[in-house]
């Protein structure tokens, strides 16, 4: 057999494994595991899975999910190249309603950025890969993430920080249902955007730029809250006239979104002009979500420290204790500043060249980091 498949039910309550076993007799010939293990969300699943897993490579969907027929084979094609450690694949869609084809946009549109980039840092579980050592030798994907979020960002994230290869395979091609009406979309972008805000506290760097999200996202989110804030603001001119003025910054932030809008609605026209009306709406709506959670989930997880759900030094005692750290670094500092002025004199007078150089350091979820150190 040149693959087996592996099914992990989370603590399904329904016929789930009924079915399994039912399809898997009716198949003799392929390869159907089923493990079963207690609800502890998809992260830890996959972990599960890949833990008894037999195969050199590992490669993942999701539960709402079907294969296409060539999608073994060309998730695997990368693979070719020892260099590389992970692949991504795409989605496709057979659902022809209007939020679902404005879902399918979205991806494709990210999929037009991802094409000719030699390596990317971002890899979804819908249609994934990893070389099956590196994946265990890394932890897999972290369990804090008790539903489907975040985890699989994360974990790519960590392994590009360590050098890892991670490549787009655009022909591994899996059909799946999308959001169906706007609540479904909402709450699915929020609770990303609420996750979105731990994985910001282990890899901040990731809020600057990775290879998925466009830049344009995180602008829209800014002016709409932008666009918020200042409409309440203005709405307290009933009360005081000169608040009034800021309607002006409210019609700017409202000009503003909607130039940013207009590449990717101008996409949505040549497939549809139903579907570019509607995508100005779907715009605001998931900038909204997406802000709006993970302005949440900053506050929640405010503190918080890998494998702890809970902040360690919650809310206002987390700013007294942050004012001690800066107050103490800064006396030391002063206290330090004659000391390495002497070694510095001293290192420059025993020999030539610089007396400061720079190391860079793999610290706390494979994060780097850069340290100055005196030359000896």
């Amino acid at each position: 057999h040149r693959y087996e498949i592996i099914v992990v039910d989370d603590g399904s309550r329904d016929a789930t494994p009924a079915v399994i076993t039912a399809w898997a007799a009716c198949h003799p010939d392929a390869q159907v595991r089923l493990l079963r293990q207690q609800n502890a969300g998809p992260a830890a699943a996959r972990n599960h899975g890949a833990r008894e897993a037999r195969s050199p490579l590992v490669l993942f969907t999701d539960g709402d999910c079907a294969p296409t027929r060539t999608w073994v084979e060309a998730m695997a094609a990368p693979f070719v190249d020892d260099g590389v450690v992970g692949a991504k694949g795409t989605y496709v869609t057979e659902q022809s309603a209007l939020i679902p084809r404005f879902v399918q946009a979205e991806y494709e549109d990210r999929y037009d950025r991802m094409r000719g980039q030699p390596q990317i840092d971002f890899i979804d579980t819908y249609s994934a890969a990893y070389r099956r050592d590196i994946f265990l030798e890394n932890g897999g994907f972290d369990p804090i993430f008790t539903t489907a979020s975040v985890e699989d960002q994360e974990f790519s994230f960590r392994l590009a920080q360590k050098g890892y290869r991670l490549v787009f395979a655009p022909d591994a091609t899996v059909s799946h249902l999308h959001d169906s009406d706007l609540g479904e979309y909402f709450r699915r972008k929020y609770y990303i955007g609420f996750w979105k805000a731990l994985l910001i506290r282990w890899h901040p760097e990731r809020m600057v730029q990775d290879s998925h999200t466009p830049q344009v996202l995180k602008v829209q989110i800014v002016l709409l809250a932008a666009m918020l804030g200042l409409a309440a603001m203005a709405l307290l001119g009933v009360f005081w006239a000169p608040l009034g003025w800021l309607w002006i910054g409210v019609g700017a932030s409202v000009l503003a979104f909607a130039a940013t809008t207009a590449p990717f609605v101008a996409k949505l026209a040549h497939r549809s002009p139903g579907l570019a009306l509607a995508g100005f709406l779907m715009l605001v709506v998931r900038a909204l979500a997406l802000g709006s959670g993970y302005f949440v989930g900053t506050i929640h997880f405010a503190g918080t420290v890998p494998g702890a759900r809970q902040p360690v030094i919650p809310g206002w005692k987390r700013l007294i204790k942050r004012a001690v750290d800066v107050t103490g670094a800064l006396l030391g500092l002063a206290i330090s500043i004659p000391l390495v002025a002497m070694a510095a004199l001293a290192i420059k007078l025993d020999s030539p060249g610089p007396i400061l150089f720079w190391q860079v350091r793999v610290g706390e979820n494979g994060r780097k980091f850069r340290i100055a150190k005196l030359r000896t």
